[in-house]
């Protein structure tokens, strides 16, 4: 149904399941394979039986994944490869001169990173072009922004916002009152949707649903049109396990904001102090620093 709604791009990770949706991925896509962009991550050790073991980006565990990847998605190429998440055991020269193999042999057309900073993603594209940087993003989590996507800026690097709806927080169907069950949703366990976090941060989905409302929008379309409106070359991701919020989400290519609008969310967003960390603790002890605190590390202007 995406893709005939016109959507060509779609992500996925050997993580996801684990495994089980790099398979789903490729039996729904198989039929229109040469038309359509698929990207798959590694970065994990993943035993059989679908337990985590850690971080593992050496380069014999690239090699495996891919494989593995391949034959799930019933392809005989990966046209986007991200690394999952950096490896701090394994210098990212070696992640990449193992992804350039493989973009070599065929089995891989294009290098990403997700969740890294700045620094990591000069020192990848240096051995090999990087051509998507995927991050959190979002109207209420803006680290990227200081050091990430003047670094994509400067070297043509496209960025993919993952999460761009809040996990769904900022579409305004979640609130105190949602009862989550950590059996289920993984929200259940991360700090921003504790009743009291999700109380507090009200006044982020009340500043975009006043755009929404003079635009005769919803509050998720004016989330990822505000995502639209700040790159061209920024894509971002909702995913979604109804028809309904597809066609949401694309209808938020139909939303024009003005710059009045952008303003008014940036100057609004800049006004409240949204509580809870964007994800738990040991999430964030896995994402590269530059991207785990918004800090900078280089300068992005005196790259050449």
């Amino acid at each position: 149904m995406a893709f005939e709604r016109g959507v060509t791009f779609f992500d996925t990770a050997e993580a996801y399941g684990p495994f089980s949706n790099e398979r789903v991925v490729g039996e729904a896509l198989a039929p229109v394979r040469d038309q359509v962009v698929i990207a798959t991550k590694f970065g994990f050790e993943i035993t059989p039986d679908g337990a985590f073991k850690g971080l593992n980006s050496r380069p014999e565990q690239i090699r495996q994944v891919a494989e593995a990847s391949l034959e799930r998605l019933k392809t005989d190429y990966i046209y986007l490869f991200y690394q999952h998440r950096v490896d701090p055991s394994v210098p990212i020269e070696e992640v990449v001169g193992a992804v350039k193999e493989l973009v070599e042999e065929g089995k891989v057309r294009h290098f990403g990173l997700s969740e890294a900073g700045g620094a990591t993603i000069l020192r990848a594209h240096r051995v090999q072009p990087v051509t998507a940087v995927q991050n959190e993003y979002s109207v209420w989590t803006r680290d990227s922004e200081a050091e990430v996507l003047p670094v994509c800026e400067k070297l043509g690097i496209g960025f993919v916002p993952w999460s761009p709806l809040g996990m769904g927080y900022l579409a305004g169907t979640v609130g105190p009152t949602t009862t989550l069950d950590p059996a289920s949703n993984l929200r259940a366990g991360f700090p921003r949707f504790t009743p009291e976090a999700m109380r507090a941060n009200r006044p982020v989905v009340d500043l975009l649903r006043r755009i929404a409302d003079r635009t005769h929008a919803t509050p998720a379309q004016v989330a990822l049109a505000w995502l639209l409106a700040q790159k061209p070359w920024i894509i971002p991701i909702p995913g979604t396990t109804s028809l309904a919020h597809l066609d949401e989400d694309l209808g938020a290519l139909n939303v024009e904001l003005t710059p009045d609008d952008l303003r008014e969310i940036d100057e609004g967003y800049s006004r409240i102090q949204v509580q809870g960390a964007r994800t738990t603790e040991a999430l964030l002890a896995i994402t590269d620093v530059g991207a785990k605190l918004g800090t900078r590390s280089i300068d992005p202007g005196k790259l050449s």
